[in-house]
C-alpha cells in the first residue's frame, strides 16, 4: 500500500470537463450560483447540482446561503494554486482547447488569479520587485526588505497591516501563460486591490480578464521600470 494521502479521488474529480470548468470559473474569486455555473459549463441545472455536490464533498468548493440563492466559491487559495498549476502543465504539454476564446490575448496580458494579478503584467511586476531587492526569502514564502516596504508604502500599501492578516503574506505563484512567477498571497491581493482603487484597471463580468486603461497601463509600466526611488501615484 502506498504511503501518504490518496490523490486519486481528487484527480478523478478534476478530470471531469464540467467540474474543471466550474473550478476554472471560480478562479475569479467571485461567488457564483449553480445557475450561473450551469450556463458557463453549458449543462442543465440538475447536472450542475450533481457536480457541485461532489466538489463540496471533496472540500474543493464552499457554499454560502443568501436568501433563496446559494453561492459557490473555491474553498481556499491552495485550491486556486492547484488549478493555476494544472493550467500551466496543460499549456506546456499542448493540452489546449481547440477553439480559443476571443478573450485569450487579454487573459494572457492581465487576469485575476484567485485574488491577485497574473498574466504578463503580474509577472513583470514580480520580476521588477526582485530587481530592486524588494523580497527576502523566508521559510513561509517571501518577506519584504526595507526597500520593499518603502516601495509598497509609496504606492499606498501598508505592509505591516497586510502582514497581520491570517493568511500567507507573500509567495510566488507559477503563471500558466508566462511560465514564470507572479506574486500571490495577502500582498499580491493588496496590490491588485490598490490597482483597482487607483482606477488603473477594471474587471469584466464573468471573466478573469483585467482591462487596464491607458492611464493605468502607463502607470503600471512606470511601476515595472521603477528603481525603487519612486512609485507612481
Amino acid at each position: 500500500m502506498a504511503d501518504g494521502p490518496n490523490i486519486a479521488r481528487i484527480a478523478k474529480l478534476l478530470g471531469d470537463p464540467t467540474r474543471s470548468d466550474v473550478l476554472t470559473a471560480l478562479m475569479t474569486d467571485r461567488a457564483l450560483t449553480a445557475t450561473e455555473l450551469a450556463n458557463l459549463a453549458n449543462v442543465s441545472k440538475q447536472t450542475m447540482s450533481g457536480h457541485l455536490a461532489k466538489l463540496l464533498g471533496a472540500g474543493l468548493v464552499t457554499v454560502e446561503q443568501q436568501g433563496r440563492h446559494r453561492y459557490f466559491r473555491l474553498a481556499g487559495e491552495d485550491i486556486a494554486q492547484l488549478i493555476e498549476s494544472l493550467m500551466g502543465i496543460a499549456y506546456r504539454t499542448g493540452s489546449v482547447r481547440l477553439l480559443s476564446s476571443p478573450r485569450d490575448p487579454a487573459m494572457r496580458k492581465a487576469r485575476v488569479c484567485y485574488d491577485h494579478l497574473a498574466g504578463e503584467f503580474g509577472v513583470l511586476i514580480h520580476e521588477a520587485l526582485w530587481r530592486i531587492r524588494a523580497f527576502a526569502p523566508v521559510p513561509e514564502g517571501l518577506a519584504l526588505s526595507r526597500r520593499g516596504k518603502a516601495w509598497f508604502n509609496r504606492l499606498g500599501i501598508d505592509a505591516h497591516i497586510i502582514g497581520a492578516q491570517r493568511r500567507a503574506f507573500c509567495r510566488p505563484c507559477m503563471d500558466w501563460s508566462e511560465r514564470r512567477q507572479h506574486m500571490a498571497g495577502a500582498l499580491g491581493a493588496a496590490l491588485l486591490t490598490r490597482i483597482f482603487e487607483l482606477r488603473w484597471a477594471e474587471r469584466t463580468a464573468s471573466s478573469r480578464v483585467v482591462f487596464f486603461n491607458a492611464k493605468g497601463e502607463r502607470a503600471l509600466r512606470n511601476l515595472i521600470s521603477a528603481t525603487g526611488d519612486q512609485a507612481p501615484g
